[in-house]
């Protein structure tokens, strides 16, 4: 076992390649796997329990569906996302090993540096996104204290005013600070994000209720769609699914600290079919009352505490969706990219200072621009979100159908020709050739669905680039043997 002064202890891997190998890569020891049922399930609830989280649950109320018919959907979708969840954690559990280093086992010990760089843009992007609509709730917090500040809005360098600029210097930097604290005081601080948020939550429930009576509210907050309800149902749950790509991905980077299989599957399920379903019921009570309360249905939870008029409440509430947000996006968007970068140079790049690009990146991509235009979003989404999808599909039918859960642990981290991930040069081109094509067709289908040129794939453009990678992959890969089967590290 090695490691350094206050880090996670690792297993140390003989004759290690530096070009694939520091401390933060290796595989974690018995003793660095902290995280127990609570931390997987308040992870879970700081990934959910956000601004953008508390929208989307709303939204799936405003389907045209009844509220038992977005409950069910909601429940098969959210149960579909548990088992793939345990499906893509189960090799990093099992070795102690992130996201990049467990893609190796597909695309090989170099080509894996495709699918991290896929992944870590992802992640940068949302990163930045995310940081700036916290910093939005900064902004209202500081002027509901200091209307003078308003003065600093009117100036405009680009693309933001100087309070802008302040407030979302702020939360980077906030941010910061707690990623280069290390995982354990993340895990720390998603343990507090996730619970704090259902105090606020179940606070407004209570305070809509108590204006507006329990006779008022409803599970469906728009008229019945037309065509078939079987058929929106099922877009409901492929949604669901969709909202949970990123991290589909790269549960990996967070399943390697679980204290074993029974803390991880128990935690998912208790952060995922449990309380994603928990916090949509409490969402769409609120969202519900506010069209009685504020004359029309309120989806940003920000602006309920905002319309409360109370600064005390105004206070807590924006404080709280702040600290909630920075919770999803440091699960969702910087440990990814962190580890993504410190992937494709090993040697001079660790966990932090991957972490630190990620955050230098994530301002140069001005965020607030991107956000301000639909069309570049949807493009964005189109081209790299599609290929989140064939990526899992190429990493399960690999591990699970292709190597059979067998793996030699010290060939992920070897550039010799004898390794069996070597492949061709450390590239296995059969994964690369499964990517680009079932994400070609999936990112076409997604723009010119967009684009009106076919009818809209919508959501089902994740489950079609997984199939696809998958059967794909599992076609190109036909007479590959598995490598003899190595030591767990449990």
């Amino acid at each position: 076992m090695s490691g350094q002064s206050n880090a996670t202890p690792v297993i140390a891997v003989p004759d290690a390649s530096p070009r694939l190998y520091n401390h933060d890569l290796a595989p974690v020891a018995p003793a660095g796997r902290t995280w127990g049922v609570f931390s997987i399930f308040a992870m879970w609830m700081s990934d959910v329990h956000s601004v953008g989280g508390y929208t989307f649950a709303a939204s799936l109320f405003f389907l045209g569906l009844t509220g038992w018919e977005v409950l069910l959907a909601m429940t098969v979708g959210i149960i579909a996302v548990y088992f793939l969840m345990n499906l893509i954690g189960r090799p990093s559990l099992k070795y102690g090993t992130p996201f990049p280093v467990v893609a190796r086992i597909a695309f090989g010990v170099m080509g894996a540096n495709i699918a991290a760089g896929l992944r870590g843009i992802v992640g940068i992007v949302w990163y930045g996104v995310q940081t700036y609509f916290a910093s939005k709730a900064v902004q209202v917090l500081v002027l509901t204290f200091y209307p003078g500040a308003e003065a600093w809005t009117h100036s405009s360098f680009a693309g933001l005013s100087a309070l802008g600029w302040a407030s979302f210097l702020f939360m980077w930097l906030f941010q910061l600070l707690i990623f280069l604290n290390g995982m354990e005081t993340i895990r720390k601080f998603i343990d507090f994000c996730g619970p704090v948020v259902y105090i606020v939550m179940f606070a407004l429930a209570i305070w809509i209720v108590a204006q507006t009576g329990v006779s008022s509210l409803s599970l469906q907050l728009s008229p019945r769609a037309e065509g078939s309800a079987l058929g929106h149902m099922a877009n409901a749950a492929m949604l669901i699914v969709a909202y949970f790509a990123a991290l589909l991905l790269n549960f990996g980077d967070f399943s390697r600290f679980a204290k074993d299989e029974r803390a991880m599957k128990i935690g998912n399920f208790l952060g995922l079919p449990i309380n994603f379903i928990v916090f949509a019921i409490i969402t769409v009570i609120v969202t519900a009352g506010t069209v009685k309360v504020f004359g029309e249905a309120v989806m940003d939870p920000v602006g309920i505490v905002e319309r409360i008029g109370n600064p005390i409440v105004v206070a807590l509430g924006s404080i709280t969706f702040i600290v909630a947000t920075m919770g999803i996006n440091i699960v969702a968007n910087f440990v990814s990219p962190a580890y993504d970068i410190s992937n494709l140079y090993p040697e001079k790049i660790d966990f932090r200072l991957g972490g630190l690009i990620t955050s230098i990146l994530s301002v140069i991509v001005c965020p607030w621009i991107f956000v301000s235009s639909p069309q570049a979003i949807t493009i964005f989404v189109s081209i790299f979100g599609a290929a989140l999808g064939p990526m899992f599909g190429i990493m399960v039918a690999d591990y699970y159908l292709v190597k059979r859960q067998h793996i030699v642990l010290n060939d992920l981290y070897t550039l010799s020709p004898k390794g069996s991930l070597h492949f061709e040069n450390g590239w296995n081109g059969r994964a690369l050739m499964a990517l680009a094509g079932s994400a070609a067709v999936s990112i076409g289908l997604s723009l010119a669905g967009a684009y009106g040129v076919i009818a809209n794939v919508g959501d089902w453009g994740w489950l079609i680039g997984a199939s696809l990678g998958a059967l794909s992959y599992m076609v190109l890969m036909r007479g590959r043997e598995a490598p003899a089967p190595s030591e767990a590290v449990a």
